[in-house]
């Protein structure tokens, strides 16, 4: 169901542009969470985009400003076409995310994900395998999940883990714990958005008060079938055009997405412990600003400055990298003063 859009106010608040990409590649997907915002499954199609179409959006996204994207879905490793389409991104300077269930990495793909300038993402739910399982709905995804986990860690390769917390006496603490001890550095837990599945386990509709408040500030999703939207959570509103049918650039010059981007609450405030909530992040796709992170200067590792994850502001899956994981980042020395967080960067 699509909502209607409510009239546009007389001024939209100053958006930073649209540098990051979500790309929805494929409904398809070998779990059946309970609360996926997609509605994805081992049934649903990959869309109405054809390859040639993800390959000519990818090619003129960098024309229109985008930076990065994220290979979403779905399980985005299922679009028979995910490496042509990994490898094209790349081609054209882009950095990409691939957000996997890390259900099925071969080792085709454990080499594609090691060339420079990508990064991963995966969900977990819990340390109990019994409790993973039953949030994805397939036995064994807990045991499949975590070895590829292990694998990236293994692989030195930029990691992030959501975790989405069903409530109910979840373990989601404990599998943040489980992470840590592993050594993944940039973990995120948020609760459930009432989109997609999620809204079908509250028995509501949608509306704009499940998302971030930065849908659109400086990011946008594509959907399976090229409809432009401000994030992949923002589906139940209406489209701002589609890439098949007008260039990205115009469309995020039209009105369509001028009154799409007055539909969502604004949160702009910016504090020192607050690294998200720089005005230009929409969890699941969110990057950490830079100086929300440094390298330790005892083994390299990237430590967080404060841990704000569950302020209610964030929806994982599309959480993006933090860009230290993919550029240079300045190691201060000691007694240097750090800047505060929240003054730089870019899940919904």
């Amino acid at each position: 169901m699509t909502a209607e859009l409510l009239p546009a106010p007389a001024t939209t608040p100053a958006l930073a542009p649209v540098e990051f990409l979500e790309l929805d590649l494929t409904n398809r997907c070998q779990l059946t969470c309970g609360h996926c915002y997609a509605k994805s499954g081992p049934t649903e199609g990959h869309g109405s985009m054809a390859t040639a179409d993800w390959e000519r959006l990818l090619d003129s996204a960098p024309m229109a400003g985008i930076r990065r994207v994220q290979f979403i879905g779905g399980e985005p490793t299922l679009h028979p076409d995910f490496v042509r389409l990994l490898n094209r991104a790349l081609g054209n300077g882009l950095k990409v995310e691939v957000f996997s269930n890390f259900l099925h990495i071969t080792p085709r793909l454990w080499e594609l994900f090691s060339q420079p300038g990508v990064g991963l993402a995966t969900s977990y739910y819990s340390d109990d395998p019994a409790e993973h399982d039953r949030v994805t709905g397939r036995a064994g995804s807990h045991a499949r999940t975590r070895a590829a986990i292990v694998e990236a860690l293994a692989r030195k390769l930029p990691l992030r883990v959501g975790i989405i917390d069903l409530g109910d006496g979840q373990r989601a603490e404990q599998a943040r714990a489980e992470l840590e001890a592993l050594g993944v550095a940039h973990i995120r837990v948020d609760r459930v958005r009432g989109v997609g599945r999620g809204a079908d386990r509250a028995q509501a509709e949608p509306n704009v008060g499940e998302l971030c408040g930065r849908c659109g500030d400086g990011r946008a999703s594509v959907s399976t079938s090229g409809e432009v939207r401000m994030c992949v959570l923002s589906r139940f509103l209406p489209s701002a055009g589609n890439v098949r049918e007008q260039p990205l650039g115009e469309i995020f010059a039209g009105g369509k997405w001028q009154a799409l981007l007055a539909q969502v609450p604004r949160q702009r405030v910016i504090t020192a412990c607050n690294p998200d909530n720089d005005g230009n992040d929409c969890s699941p796709a969110e990057t950490i600003p830079p100086s929300a992170f440094r390298l330790a200067e005892a083994g390299g590792r990237p430590i967080q400055a404060c841990n704000p994850d569950n302020d209610g502001n964030d929806c994982s899956p599309a959480e993006t990298i933090p860009p230290l994981a993919l550029l240079p980042v300045h190691v201060p020395r000691r007694g240097e003063t750090v800047a505060a967080a929240g003054t730089a960067g870019a899940d919904c």
